[in-house]
């Protein structure tokens, strides 16, 4: 037996080309490098296992505070970002719905994301991810780039480790307690933990997108904002990612995709054109020339959702658990968020403190709950702009999706067309606070008095007061009769009654 050290000075041991951790995970970005330094945090022994080599490309660059100041405050990483010179975010502007006219939230008007959190940022994907995976090597997590899981271990019982191939081509055993499947929406191994990933029939999209150098921007101090338009064939996105680099992308219906992959450049621009709102944005801006933003990239948008996150020895999380529809920038946040329920799952399960199934029942409960969240309420979002005019919108209108049931989570084809009456309401609620935007001043945000709208950022919000204070201003209540909280340091779960011990 040989003790081979890590980057920190931790050794673990080798037999042969197997060696023994009590987590590995696979995949680096932001789900997986969350996920690794949570856990390592607590002293555990992490393996990070990522197929490519950092600095990569990635799609996904405009924030929510939670992340910045929730999930990065917790891991220790936030004033890194703060360096990085990322541009700030401090809400967002739509050109969506009935009314004409853009209209946009403030982070900062919301009663729970005052100062000095008030804010996100718009990153480029490549340093924001490695930032995080270099934090997580910081913090002990042997990471490994370049190298390829080829076959998970398992039993009846439970998950026993992977099979990864270096870059090499050797192939060695890592054996663990627990296995984190972090390695995207291109996972090959989710099958492991059972059920099957479902599609929902309403957010069935496809996104054409590039980037350009430079653009117009916004009115201080809003010229950071993300800016969503919708048009006739669908919406556009629009974000600052520096002075001389804007993303671009157009999302529409999946009627549109041959069009689409048959030449994407050409159909970007032409989406691009029949937007006036964007297009006055780019008027005479060339496309970037700078790799790896010189590209045209197509990506099929479609929400899925597994049947099952979890099994003895192995979790789901980021792109490999779910996906929604991106318009509210919850890609991230789902991502690290629900990285997190985990970490706090296996941290406890090492500890031996609570029974594994009740563990990973919480943070099965608690991730569903949270993208039901967000699915939900896009289901509204997206009726709010109903125009018979508009193919793209009413064909949503239309479609037969069946039913939405939140705690099944599998099931994720609700909207309006279904009759569910509670969607109904939200759209209802949702409708009534834009409707009043246009006689607001600036202290006052009627979409933060929108029940829904709270709904959705609640948990986000909850998660930057965790950063701020070390925890929720308000005593944390379980989400469910018997369900646990976070425990002080938001890197475990414990008994509600327990939760200063």
């Amino acid at each position: 037996m040989d003790r081979r050290a890590n980057g920190e000075g931790r050794t673990v041991s080798s037999v042969g080309t197997q060696q023994d951790f009590d987590v590995v995970v696979v995949g680096g970005g932001p789900a997986g490098a969350t996920v690794a330094a949570a856990v390592a945090l607590r002293g555990h022994r992490v393996l990070l296992v990522e197929k490519e080599t950092f600095p990569r490309y990635q799609i996904g660059e405009s924030l929510l505070p939670s992340t910045v100041h929730g999930v990065c405050r917790i891991l220790g990483v936030e004033g890194e970002l703060a360096k990085a010179g990322f541009k700030t975010k401090r809400g967002g502007t739509f050109r969506w719905g009935r009314n004409r006219d853009p209209w946009q939230f403030s982070f900062a008007l919301s009663p729970r994301l005052a100062d000095p959190t008030s804010f996100a940022y718009q990153v480029e994907r490549s340093r924001f991810d490695a930032i995080l995976l270099d934090n997580a090597r910081r913090v002990g997590v042997d990471v490994r780039e370049g190298c390829r899981v080829t076959d998970v271990i398992a039993d009846e019982e439970r998950v026993r480790g992977v099979r990864w191939a270096g870059p090499d081509g050797e192939i060695q055993e890592a054996r663990a307690r627990y296995v984190v499947d972090a390695s995207g929406n291109g996972s090959r191994i989710h099958p492991h933990v059972g059920g099957k990933r479902t599609y929902s029939a309403f957010f069935r999209n496809i996104a054409v997108f590039g980037y350009f150098a430079g653009g117009a921007r916004l009115p201080a101090p809003n010229d950071g904002n993300i800016f969503c338009a919708a048009f006739d064939e669908g919406w556009i996105w629009y974000i600052p990612l520096r002075d001389d680099l804007t993303s671009v992308g157009a999302v529409v219906a999946r009627e549109h995709a041959e069009k689409i992959q048959g030449d994407p450049a050409t159909a970007w621009r032409r989406l691009i054109d029949a937007c006036p709102e964007i297009r006055g944005l780019l008027d005479g801006v060339p496309q970037a020339t700078e790799p790896p933003y010189d590209q045209v990239r197509v990506r099929k948008d479609w929400s899925y959702g597994k049947a099952r996150l979890w099994r003895p020895g192995m979790a789901l999380v980021g792109d490999a658990a779910c996906f929604v529809d991106p318009v509210l920038s919850s890609g991230v946040h789902l991502a690290t968020y629900g990285a997190l329920l985990a970490a706090r799952s296996i941290n406890s399960g090492l500890a031996g403190t609570l029974d594994e199934d009740r563990l990973f029942a919480e943070f099965e409960t608690r991730y569903r709950h949270e993208y039901g969240l967000f699915h939900d309420f896009l289901v509204s979002f997206y009726d709010l702009h109903q125009d018979e005019r508009s193919y793209f919108w009413k064909a949503r209108n239309v479609t037969n999706v069946g039913t939405t049931d939140r705690e099944a989570f599998v099931d994720l084809v609700g909207g309006l067309a279904s009759g569910d009456a509670s969607l109904t309401a939200v759209a209802d609620d949702f409708e009534r606070a834009v409707r009043r935007l246009p006689d607001a001043d600036d202290l006052r945000n009627p979409l933060y008095e929108s029940q829904s709208f709270r709904q959705v950022f609640q948990e986000g919000a909850v998660l930057q007061e965790r950063g701020l204070f070390g925890g929720p201003l308000e005593e944390e209540a379980p989400l469910r009769p018997g369900g646990l909280v976070a425990s002080e340091d938001g890197l475990g779960w414990v008994e509600a009654a327990g939760r200063h011990a």
